[in-house]
């Protein structure tokens, strides 16, 4: 029940970081994104900050072998750069650059009540299926 709600406030917190910081505002990070028009750099500032808050953690916990939690660490071990990492980073590059929502910000949308949100989320669950099917083959 700890972990559950753990997890429940970890969202929360993460949902209202990408309020707050405009970045589940789709106009918003198309502004960011369009580098050659009206570019807005303040998301920037966001990634950063980000960014550190990320080296940060993942240093700690590469240091521990159980979370907080009482939970074994299980921290991504691969460090080659083949091409299906790098055609689904451009992939969703593509999808992020097209729309101006990823994964976090779609839920967020969701929430909200926002049809860009429900559209988003079911074309990203459909993607994850089509991979899937894919991948079997």
């Amino acid at each position: 029940m700890t972990a559950l709600l753990v997890s429940l406030l970890a969202g929360l917190v993460f949902g209202i970081g990408l309020i707050v910081s405009g970045m589940a505002n789709p106009a918003k990070v198309l502004g960011f994104l369009d580098l050659a028009g009206a570019w807005d750099p303040s998301l920037a500032l966001v990634m950063a900050g980000a960014i550190a808050v990320g080296l940060g953690g993942f240093a700690l916990a590469d240091q521990r072998t159980r979370s907080w939690l009482g939970l074994p660490m299980a921290l991504p071990t691969a460090r080659r750069l083949d091409r299906r990492l790098i055609l689904g980073s451009a992939l969703f590059g593509v999808g992020w650059g097209l729309s101006g929502i990823c994964p976090g910000p779609a839920l967020v949308l969701m929430g909200a009540g926002a049809a860009k949100g429900w559209v988003f989320a079911a074309a990203m669950l459909a993607g994850m299926a089509l991979f899937e099917r894919l991948e079997r083959r």
